[in-house]
C-alpha cells in the first residue's frame, strides 16, 4: 500500500511537471522567451527549493534527453521533407559538418588563450557548444513564418551538426586526450559514425517509407505505433553497428517527409506531439542535473558569459559565415542563419559527458556549457521574431500555420 502511495506521488509530480511544460508555450506569449528555457530554468530551481527532489542519476538524464533526441530529429526530418532538404542540401552538408568544426576550433581556442583551460578541456568545452540544437531550432522557428530558405537551412544544420558533435565528443572522450594518435583515433572513429548512420538512415527509411506505403494495417491507430517502433529500431541498429543513430533517424524522417499514405495527417500529428513531449521531458531533466550554487561562481557565470558572446557575434559569424557563400542566400538570409544558430538540449548532454572525461574540475566546465545554453535560448531565443522583422524575413501575411 505504501507503494501505491509514492507510485501516485510520483505519477502526480510527472503530470504537474508535463503541464507545466504545456503551459510554459502559453507563457513564451507573454515573455517572449522560448519555452525550452522556461523549463530548464524552472527544473533547476525547483530541485534547489523542494527537499523531496534529487538530482537523478546522470545516465537515466543521458537515456531520457537521448529517447527525446531520437524523436525530435526524427520528427523534424518530416518537417523538411526530401524536397526542401534538395533546395539547402549542399550548405546544410558543409554548414552541419565543416561548421561544426570550425566552431569548435574557434571556441576551443578562445577557452584556451582567454579563459585558460588546457587544450583538451577547451577542446571539450568548445565541442559541447558548437552544435545547434534541433529541439530548440524546431520549436522557435515553428512558431514563425521565415520567407526563402534560411529557415529550411539552419532547421536542416541543427539535425546534420548534432549527431557530428556528439560523435566528435565521444571521439575525444574515448581518445583520452590531444596527440597525434588521439587525433587520428577521433578522425576514424567520428567518419565510421557518420558513414553508418548515413547508410543506416538511407536504407532504413527507405524501407520504412516502403513498409508504410505498401503494407495496411487493420487499424489506423496502428499506423503511429509502426513508424514509432521502427525509428527506435533505426536508432538501435546504427547504434550497434557503431554508427550514429541519431543521423540515422533524422535521415529517415527526411525520406518519410514524402511518404505517400491515406494517415499521413494521422502520422504528422502523432510525431510532432512525440516531439513537444520530448522536448519538455529533455529540458525538465537536464534542468534537474543543474546546481545553481555551481553557475553562481564566478569562475563559472563569467567564462560562460564571454564564450557565450564570442561564439554568438564573432566565432560563428567569422567562421561559419564564409562557409555560406555558395549557398545562394541573401545577404539577409545569410546574417539570419549566423545569428539564429541556437544552442540548447544537445549542448547541454554534451556538456554531461564532460563529468565522465578525465579532466579537471569537470563541474565547472560543465556549469560553463550550461551558462551558454541558457543565454543562447534566453537572449537569442527570444531576439528570433525581432530579427526576422529587422532582416525582413518575417511573413508579411498574419494568421498563417506554421510550414509544418
Amino acid at each position: 500500500m505504501a507503494d501505491t502511495r509514492t507510485f501516485a506521488w510520483l505519477l502526480l509530480l510527472l503530470s504537474l511537471v508535463g503541464l507545466g511544460g504545456l503551459l510554459s508555450h502559453r507563457v513564451t506569449r507573454w515573455v517572449r522567451v522560448p519555452p525550452a528555457a522556461i523549463m530548464l530554468v524552472a527544473a533547476a530551481v525547483a530541485v534547489q527549493v523542494v527537499p523531496s527532489l534529487h538530482q537523478p542519476p546522470e545516465r537515466a538524464v543521458e537515456r531520457i534527453v537521448t529517447v527525446a533526441l531520437v524523436f525530435i530529429l526524427f520528427e523534424g526530418g518530416m518537417g523538411i521533407g526530401l524536397t526542401r532538404l534538395r533546395s539547402a542540401a549542399g550548405s546544410i552538408a558543409v554548414v552541419g559538418v565543416v561548421g561544426t568544426f570550425v566552431t569548435a576550433a574557434g571556441v576551443a581556442v578562445f577557452c584556451h588563450l582567454v579563459v585558460g583551460l588546457d587544450w583538451y578541456a577547451a577542446a571539450l568545452v568548445a565541442t559541447a557548444v558548437a552544435p545547434t540544437d534541433p529541439a530548440v531550432v524546431f520549436s522557435v522557428l515553428g512558431q514563425q513564418e521565415v520567407q526563402g530558405r534560411s529557415g529550411t537551412l539552419l532547421e536542416g544544420e541543427s539535425g546534420a551538426n548534432d549527431p557530428v558533435g556528439i560523435a566528435l565528443m565521444a571521439s575525444l572522450i574515448s581518445a583520452g586526450g590531444i596527440s597525434g594518435g588521439a587525433l587520428l583515433h577521433v578522425v576514424g572513429e567520428f567518419a565510421l559514425q557518420m558513414g553508418v548512420g548515413l547508410a543506416v538512415g538511407v536504407v532504413g527509411g527507405s524501407l520504412l517509407r516502403i513498409f508504410v506505403e505498401r503494407v495496411p494495417l487493420p487499424d489506423s491507430g496502428l499506423q503511429p505505433m509502426r513508424t514509432i517502433a521502427c525509428v527506435l529500431l533505426l536508432f538501435a541498429v546504427a547504434t550497434l553497428l557503431h554508427g550514429s543513430g541519431f543521423l540515422a533517424v533524422f535521415v529517415a524522417g527526411v525520406l518519410m517527409g514524402e511518404v505517400r499514405t491515406p494517415y499521413r495527417r494521422e502520422l504528422e500529428h502523432v510525431h510532432a506531439g512525440l516531439a513537444s513531449l520530448g522536448e519538455v521531458a529533455a529540458f525538465v531533466v537536464l534542468g534537474l542535473t543543474v546546481r545553481l550554487s555551481t553557475l553562481g561562481h564566478a569562475d563559472v557565470w563569467v567564462p560562460g558569459l564571454a564564450v557565450a558572446v564570442v561564439l554568438a557575434v564573432v566565432v560563428r559569424p567569422l567562421l561559419v559565415g564564409p562557409l555560406l557563400a555558395g549557398s545562394g542566400l541573401a545577404r539577409n538570409e545569410r546574417w539570419f542563419v549566423l545569428l539564429a544558430g541556437l544552442k540548447g538540449a544537445v549542448p547541454i548532454l554534451l556538456g554531461l559527458l564532460l563529468l565522465e572525461a578525465d579532466v579537471a574540475d569537470p563541474e565547472r566546465l560543465y556549469g560553463v556549457v550550461v551558462v551558454v545554453v541558457v543565454l543562447s535560448v534566453a537572449v537569442q531565443g527570444s531576439l528570433v521574431p525581432t530579427l526576422l522583422r529587422r532582416l525582413r524575413l518575417a511573413d508579411p501575411v498574419e494568421g498563417l500555420p506554421p510550414p509544418r
